[in-house]
């Protein structure tokens, strides 16, 4: 048996958290294999809203286990919050999830150097989520982080009083920013209590005798690909790699057990905080989209800037991660425009590319949009593909063909029901 992946072919935001709570039935084990808070996985079902930040989205269904890998980052504040709300509906969280011994934490002190080092950047911010997610990636690979399984070591105060140090001695480099660290640890070690049931596990041999034993994996990533800390758009990035790559150093499994690869991406473009976005829109249009989407930031409820398909982000983004199933999210917040277009390729200082720019802020780049008739009817209450209007079907048909992808899923709505399976 293989592990299935599922990730986000944008900027984030692109609705896994919906698609991994509605596949997860089909799994045994769901595994979160990168990232930390600063990503939001929406779920609504019974009329009900949870957002994810650290929990992997099978979490609601029963029969399944839910793994926090290793190349996850956990601020215990947030998972103790996220264990509650979970809770409130009657589910055992400590019977459903586990957590990777290698998993790092996100201490106070690193959310305290986050916030300094965004505020000294002034109009050179990257748009961090303030999360404190650069710092503890920063010190995993300076290699001394402080991680799961050593909570449970009799050295822990001793570790965690070494890095809150080394912190405090990196934050004189910066400008005093407003930020209460006494107060901050007081809930870091109440809330790290709290979380003290949760089993602690060696994934990846977890993980691979699950393989071994026939059962059916899924992992979850977080963020999306154009954030990659590689193949994104850096500098303006996560830490972390978002692609398929990242499931094997996240999770502890060979490429080998690399199975079916499925990629999300909204019918059209949305990205929060700074970066460059090629095909972003300025006027009513992104507007318009961005009421119609409810495009606010799951995690910080910023306003996502919106724009048009890339097509050719998109395809980079399916090359990368070796895509073979596509999902294709909020087709129903495209139905009232006239016009809709997809970018096909740039203008760069007057050369046609179908690449994606090693560095897109070093140059002025134009999309070269193609141009398709819109739609007027409501699809959010279709079933099957041929319920769409033909100029909705039309649409679906032409992302299939230029990013030379299957559709497997449209998504014409936010709840858990609102799929059209396209088989």
């Amino acid at each position: 048996m293989s592990v299935d992946v599922i990730l986000g072919l944008q900027w984030g935001d692109e609705g896994k958290g919906k698609i991994v709570d509605c596949l997860a039935t089909d799994y045994e084990l769901i595994c979160r294999f990168q990232g930390g808070p600063n990503a939001g996985h929406t779920l609504i079902f019974d009329n009900k809203k949870y957002v994810l930040h650290t929990i992997p989205s099978g979490i609601f269904r029963e029969n399944i286990t839910n793994v926090i890998g290793a190349g996850v980052v956990i601020d215990p504040i947030t998972l103790s919050k996220e264990i509650a709300s979970v809770e409130a509906e009657n589910i055992v969280v400590a019977d459903r999830l586990r957590i990777s011994n290698r998993a790092h934490f996100i201490l106070p002190s690193h959310r305290l150097l986050d916030k300094a080092s965004e505020m000294a950047k002034g109009k050179s911010k990257i748009g961090s989520t303030l999360k404190g997610i650069g710092p503890t990636y920063m010190d995993k690979t300076g290699r001394n982080g402080l991680r799961y399984g050593d909570f449970f070591s009799p050295n822990f105060m001793t570790k965690y009083n070494q890095l809150k140090e080394k912190h405090l001695g990196l934050y004189k480099m910066y400008p005093e920013v407003e930020f209460d660290l006494a107060a901050e640890e007081e809930q870091w070690f109440a809330s790290l209590e709290e979380i003290r049931n949760i089993q602690q596990i060696n994934a990846e041999y977890f993980i691979n005798n699950a393989i071994t034993k026939g059962q059916k994996i899924l992992a979850e990533g977080a963020q999306g690909t154009m954030l990659d800390i590689e193949y994104g758009t850096y500098p303006f990035v996560t830490s972390s790699n978002t692609t398929t790559s990242g499931v094997c150093s996240g999770l502890g499994v060979s490429p080998q057990k690399i199975g079916d690869v499925i990629g999300i991406t909204k019918a059209y473009c949305t990205r929060v905080g700074s970066g460059p976005f090629p095909t972003e829109l300025f006027d009513g249009t992104g507007a318009k989209l961005q009421e119609l989407g409810h495009e606010f930031g799951a995690t910080t409820g910023r306003p996502r800037r919106c724009g048009w398909l890339d097509i050719n982000q998109l395809k980079f983004s399916i090359m990368i991660n070796g895509v073979n199933k596509l999902v294709l999210t909020k087709l129903d917040v495209l139905s009232s425009f006239e016009t809709i277009k997809a970018a096909t390729a740039y203008d760069i200082e007057g050369q046609t590319t179908y690449e994606m720019p090693y560095d897109l802020m070093d140059h002025e780049i134009t999309p070269i949009y193609h141009d398709m008739p819109g739609w007027a009817d409501d699809i959010t209450a279709a079933k099957e593909m041929a319920e769409l209007p033909e100029a909705a079907r039309a649409y679906v048909d032409y992302i299939a063909a230029e990013a030379g992808c299957e559709v497997h899923i449209v998504s014409n709505g936010p709840g858990r029901e609102q799929l059209i399976f396209n088989s």
